[in-house]
């Protein structure tokens, strides 16, 4: 009787799941949480964006606040049935960064907020909510944040999580320089608020920390005034060091008679070349182009404003057309709403998936080149490398941005040189799952050719299976970061997919 009566306790103090894949999560009742194995919700869970990896949980957890994910970490910190967390939000991870096998997904994206403060100088964002849903909500009342990432519709605690970077890093800097205070659950279970007085151990540590420390909760972001419009120009150069002189001149300049936004594209001839920036009058031109060269260099600037008869816009198309050394005639200029520049790479997401094709392996390669070094990696990865490809599929980015606008005390990581510029790489290609093997080879030999070459790079968005290659990665910082993962996250329960510890 005895035994029969400690069997119902059990049953009734224990809620437990098993999964699909036929993994046993063991929740207490009193935790008032719903683990959900169903096979759609996990099979969802399972995949990213890089459509390399499956990676299949015991379970997904949708919380209703953040106590919800406290009262999770906690348990599984001190529980006796331990298993690991990751935080999720829309798993624009390329190799299962967001993943964990056999443990707890948790959907951030069930908890979103934006809450602008009276004066507009700061919002409190949810760590779930899109940054798109955070230019909506904040250009309402005439304000946005200043740093933004080429792509929307991603989560603002993913993004922090990385570093965030885009066309606007060299002027404001990325977005993990442009946070005030956070809201975060370390790996105890504890909610902990921090900013650069308060905590500021944690703090530093999990903007760029991948996840290690804590999971982010809540974010203040600088705002400014928003602008209503921009002037969107693009630029073709055949000769590479012009190019990147432009750009730098670019970058250099003062933010009333400079541009807000720079980027560069590089076109390839072995590649698909996207000429429809150009009137349809030039597009035949521009592909000529890029037949007769191999490959054509495209510089990308906008100018934000509000009235088009402000004198600054002359000034800056003067500063455009008199000063920088393009091809003669191979400029164009868009004027656009200021939210469609910013979320222009959704309108070819959407064009993608019309086709079939975002879905698709992406075995993209992020980087980050010293100015000093940016010929030797042009000639020995662009010219020697990515030309030489088969075929290439997607884009190519290379822009310059300023050193200074990175906050060292922070886990995210650049070369550590003594230099004033460094250049931002993306090489975002997609392919087929026949020909993946290919693209992988390919960046495995532009890292190689990197080391080789002694270009002391850092890849962005990276993911090593070695404790080496990590120890290398964060290098002078890695003392300080296995420091901060022993202090916040002892039984190194947060973000197995990373593969750091």
């Amino acid at each position: 009787m005895a035994n029969l009566r400690l069997m119902i306790t059990l049953i009734t103090v224990l809620m437990i799941t098993k999964s699909s894949n036929g993994i046993k999560i063991d929740l207490p009742k009193s935790l008032n949480l719903t683990l959900s194995t169903d096979p759609s919700i996990i099979s969802a869970a399972s995949h990213d964006f890089g459509n390399i990896t499956t990676v299949t949980p015991g379970g997904v957890i949708c919380p209703s606040s953040t106590a919800d994910i406290s009262r999770l970490l906690q348990y599984a910190a001190n529980g006796k049935s331990t298993f690991q967390v990751a935080a999720r939000g829309q798993g624009h991870s390329l190799n299962g960064q967001a993943s964990v096998s056999g443990g707890v997904i948790v959907n951030m994206t069930c908890i979103t907020d934006v809450v602008v403060s009276k004066d507009k100088k700061y919002a409190d964002v949810a760590a779930g909510t899109l940054w798109v849903d955070v230019l909506k909500k904040t250009a309402e009342k005439g304000v946005s944040p200043v740093s933004w990432t080429d792509y929307l519709h991603i989560t603002v605690g993913g993004t922090l999580s990385n570093g965030g970077i885009g066309g606007q890093v060299f002027r404001n800097g990325p977005l993990v320089s442009n946070v005030l205070e956070l809201d975060v659950i370390t790996g105890k279970g504890e909610m902990l608020t921090c900013s650069r007085q308060l905590n500021p151990e944690l703090f530093y540590g999990v903007l760029g920390g991948l996840g290690q420390f804590g999971i982010i909760t809540r974010a203040r972001i600088v705002l400014d005034h928003a602008p209503k419009r921009a002037k969107w120009f693009r630029m073709l150069y055949s000769d590479f060091t012009t190019f990147t002189k432009d750009q730098e001149r670019l970058i250099s300049m003062a933010n009333d008679i400079g541009v807000d936004y720079l980027e560069g594209q590089i076109f390839l001839s072995n590649g698909v070349v996207d000429t429809s920036f150009f009137p349809p009058s030039d597009q035949s031109k521009v592909a000529d182009l890029v037949k007769q060269h191999g490959i054509i260099y495209v510089l990308e600037v906008a100018k934000y404003y509000d009235d088009p008869n402000l004198p600054i816009i002359s000034k800056v198309i003067d500063t455009l057309t008199k000063t920088l050394s393009y091809l003669p005639g191979f400029i164009s200029m868009h004027d656009v709403a200021y939210f469609d520049f910013l979320n222009r790479v959704h309108v070819e997401e959407n064009k993608l998936r019309s086709l079939g094709l975002w879905e698709l392996p992406h075995p993209w390669l992020n980087l980050y080149v010293p100015k000093s070094r940016i010929l030797d990696f042009h000639n020995g990865v662009v010219k020697d490398i990515l030309l030489k490809q088969k075929s290439a599929s997607g884009l190519a980015l290379l822009y310059p941005t300023n050193r200074n606008k990175w906050d060292n005390r922070m886990s995210a990581m650049i070369p550590e040189i003594d230099e004033d510029v460094i250049y931002i790489i993306g090489l975002l290609q997609s392919a087929t799952p026949k020909d993946l093997p290919e693209v992988e080879s390919v960046n495995e030999k532009i890292i190689r050719f990197c080391k080789d070459s002694g270009i002391k790079i850092k890849q962005y968005l990276m993911h090593y299976t070695s404790k080496e290659d990590w120890i290398e990665h964060f290098g002078s910082k890695w003392d300080d970061f296995s420091k901060r993962k022993d202090l916040f996250d002892p039984k190194k329960l947060l973000s197995p997919g990373q593969d750091i510890f």
